[in-house]
C-alpha cells in the first residue's frame, strides 16, 4: 500500500512523501493529534520543493511563488485525500501549509499542527541550527503538507544524520535576531520583520487612524503605501517579507 500512494503522490508532481506513525509525533506545543482525527494512526507529508522565484529580489514575484505553491499543495493534497478515501475506504484529515487556523489569545503564534514535526517523523530532514526542517535534497528550500488517516502505514526510514552543517548564516542574516538562542525561535521578533503587515500593524493602523484629529491626517493615512499592503494582506493571507533563515541556508543549493 505505501509503495502505490508513494506512486500516486510522485505522480501529482509532489517533490518527496514519507509517511509517520502517528505515535511518533511529537509537537509539545501544539495540540494533540487526535484533535484533527480521534482514530489517526499515520501521518503522510508531502514535500514541495520551491521554486527559485520564491527567492527573486522582487517581493511580487516571491510572493506569487509562494502563492503558487500553496495552490498547488491545497489541490495535491486534496486529491491524494480522495485517493485514500476512494481506494482504501481511509478516513483523513489534511492539515494545510497555513490558514485557516484556530486563533486563541493564550496560544498564540502557535501551530495546531507542527508540519515540521510531522515532516522529522516521517524521515523528510531533520532539524537545523534555524529550527525549520533541513531536507537532505532541498535543504531549507521546501514547504509541507500533512495528510493525518486512520490508515496503518509503514513508517519511513528516519533520517539519522544531521543535515545542517552549522554555519550560522542563519544566525547571522536574521534582521530580527530572533535565532540568537539555540533550539529556539523568538517568534514575536521575527513576525516584526517578516510580516510587517500581519493583524499587530493592522490593529495599530485603524487605532491611528480612529484617533487622528483631521479629515487630512485620515485621508493621508487611507493613501499610504501602508494600508494599500494592509488591504492586500488582508486578502492574500499571511504576506512574508523576509526569507532570510531559508535564502541564507547553502545546503540542498547547486554549486
Amino acid at each position: 500500500m505505501e509503495n502505490a500512494i508513494r506512486e500516486f503522490v510522485l505522480n501529482l508532481g509532489v517533490d518527496d512523501v514519507g509517511f509517520a506513525s502517528a505515535d511518533t509525533y511529537n509537537s509539545p506545543k501544539s495540540y494533540e493529534i487526535t484533535n484533527f482525527l480521534p482514530d489517526a494512526k499515520s501521518i503522510i507529508v508531502l514535500a514541495y520543493k520551491v521554486l527559485s522565484s520564491c527567492e527573486s529580489p522582487s517581493l511580487s514575484v516571491a510572493l506569487n511563488g509562494y502563492l503558487d505553491l500553496g495552490a498547488f499543495a491545497r489541490s495535491s493534497s486534496f486529491r491524494v485525500a480522495r485517493y485514500l478515501e476512494s481506494k482504501y475506504g481511509a478516513k483523513v484529515a489534511n492539515i494545510p501549509l497555513s490558514t485557516p487556523f484556530e486563533i486563541h489569545n493564550d496560544r498564540r503564534a502557535v501551530a495546531d499542527f507542527s508540519q515540521r514535526h510531522a515532516a522529522v517523523a516521517a524521515g523528510l530532514g531533520t532539524f537545523g541550527r534555524n529550527n525549520l526542517v533541513i531536507h537532505p535534497q532541498f535543504g531549507t528550500r521546501v514547504n509541507f503538507v500533512s495528510i493525518v488517516t486512520n490508515l496503518e502505514l509503514e513508517p519511513s526510514p528516519r533520517v539519522n544524520e544531521d543535515v545542517c552543517i552549522h554555519c550560522n548564516l542563519c544566525v547571522e542574516n536574521c534582521p530580527g535576531r530572533a535565532l540568537d538562542e539555540a533550539g529556539k525561535t523568538d517568534v514575536m521578533s521575527c513576525m516584526k520583520n517578516s510580516l510587517p503587515y500581519g493583524i499587530g500593524n493592522d490593529i495599530a493602523f485603524w487605532s491611528q487612524l480612529l484617533n487622528s484629529s483631521s479629515a487630512e491626517e485620515r485621508k493621508k493615512l487611507l493613501t499610504s503605501e501602508r494600508y494599500a499592503y494592509l488591504r492586500q494582506a488582508a486578502y492574500l493571507g499571511n504576506q512574508y517579507m523576509c526569507f532570510n533563515c531559508m535564502k541564507s541556508c547553502p545546503v540542498g543549493v547547486s554549486s
